[in-house]
């Protein structure tokens, strides 16, 4: 049976699954850091963990403003605007230098930072926090799917802007990517005065 990754709704549960990441693994810092650029990023697990630190970092250790990339399954360029998660970049940077990791990959393995994490690793790491928090939900697009479920939230469902960001190419994958189904689709049209 394949397993069902949904976007993380409720700011509460959110903040649970990035505190686990953060303290409940030896390379927590690096886990959220993944997370949390994938979250505002919108980005693919494959290309999060293929970023190199050039790509983010400048010469004198800034955050750039925007990194730029080709989407590895679509081909497609992409512009990524760092600003959000510049706080993030930058305590991410310090463990780095703390734990005294050189690496080209922005996010190293532990033992070999010659090598990034891959993406069966870090597939196993959400899964090992859904177990700790028991939530069944919980994989690689979480990060990607939550972050484009808080964009359209928050952005007054902006359907049009979460299609861009995600590279998707109609409305009705971007909604079903956003786990709107007809619960959630009631939920909304109970919050709109019809007159």
């Amino acid at each position: 049976m394949e397993q069902k990754v949904l976007p993380i709704k409720d700011s509460n549960v959110l903040a649970k699954v990035q505190q686990c990441l953060l303290e409940d693994f030896k390379a927590g810092v690096r886990n959220y850091t993944i997370f949390q650029v994938g979250k505002a990023t919108l980005l693919r697990v494959s290309d999060i963990l293929r970023l190199k630190r050039v790509d983010v970092f400048d010469e004198q250790g800034n955050v750039r403003q925007n990194a730029f990339l080709h989407d590895q399954k679509t081909g497609k360029a992409n512009r990524l605007y760092l600003k959000p998660i510049i706080g993030d970049l930058l305590a991410y940077q310090n463990w780095l230098q703390q734990e005294n990791l050189v690496s080209p990959w922005l996010f190293p393995l532990i033992q070999h930072p010659e090598k990034h994490i891959t993406e069966k690793q870090f597939y196993k790491i959400m899964r090992k926090v859904g177990d700790l928090l028991d939530l069944d939900y919980l994989g690689t697009h979480t990060m990607r799917k939550t972050g484009a479920y808080r964009v359209y939230m928050q952005s007054n469902y902006n359907i049009g802007l979460v299609m861009h960001l995600l590279n998707h190419s109609s409305e009705a994958m971007t909604l079903a990517y956003l786990g709107l189904d007809q619960a959630s689709t009631e939920e909304m049209l109970d919050n709109i005065d019809f007159g």
